[in-house]
């Protein structure tokens, strides 16, 4: 997958200056190439497209989607809260005034991706399933994953790092659902389940 020509294309198409692309691209690689992004890099990106891709036939308003994907952890700072907020308000600042997506899309979209809970438009909830899709990965690639989280927050000494974590887990699996999409639900959510148990026995 060649995201920088998925990204070209879409930009193009949805009103941004082709002299602008470039430089809005570079911006975008360098964010998530920071030495400090072992997991919300440019493969997540991918990963995420990839599941876009499997699913495109159920969303709606695709551009919107693919936009937030690419934005979405534009901000990423393990000492803030307010990522995600950032990451939206980013994403709508560069857009084009003769822009053809929704912004207030593309802005709730990002912002859900904080508590990942049940939204009322169907392709937030396809969006945040792609986001969380890594969960139900088999076992190495999840370990792998929270290793990657842990190295991100490694400012965070073990006694401070492990209850965070361990509550945030516990969260999910208090949920009445991981995954806010049906089908998501039935090839997921048990296996996602599965994982954040061990993890939190690992703990």
């Amino acid at each position: 997958m060649n995201l920088k020509i998925i990204y070209f294309d879409l930009l193009l198409a949805i009103g941004f200056n082709q002299n602008d692309i470039e430089k809005h691209w570079i911006i975008l690689e360098k964010a998530y190439s920071q030495k400090n992004r072992y997991y919300h890099n440019l493969m997540h990106l991918e990963n995420m497209m990839l599941s876009f891709n499997k699913y495109q036939s159920e969303i709606q308003m695709r551009n919107e989607v693919r936009y937030a994907i690419f934005y979405h952890d534009i901000v990423y700072n393990a000492k803030k809260t307010d990522n995600e907020l950032k990451s939206a308000e980013f994403a709508l600042s560069i857009l084009p005034k003769e822009v053809t997506i929704n912004r207030t899309l593309v802005f709730d979209m990002i912002v859900a991706t904080k508590q990942h809970q049940q939204n009322e438009n169907k392709d937030t909830n396809w969006f945040i399933d792609f986001d969380l899709e890594i969960l139900a990965k088999d076992w190495d690639n999840y370990k792998a994953y929270y290793e990657q989280i842990r190295k991100e927050y490694k400012i965070y000494p073990d006694f401070l790092y492990k209850p965070g974590r361990k509550k945030a887990l516990q969260h999910f699996l208090e949920s009445t659902n991981l995954f806010q999409t049906e089908t998501y639900r039935a090839l997921y959510e048990t296996k996602a389940r599965e994982n954040i148990q061990k993890e939190i026995a690992q703990l």
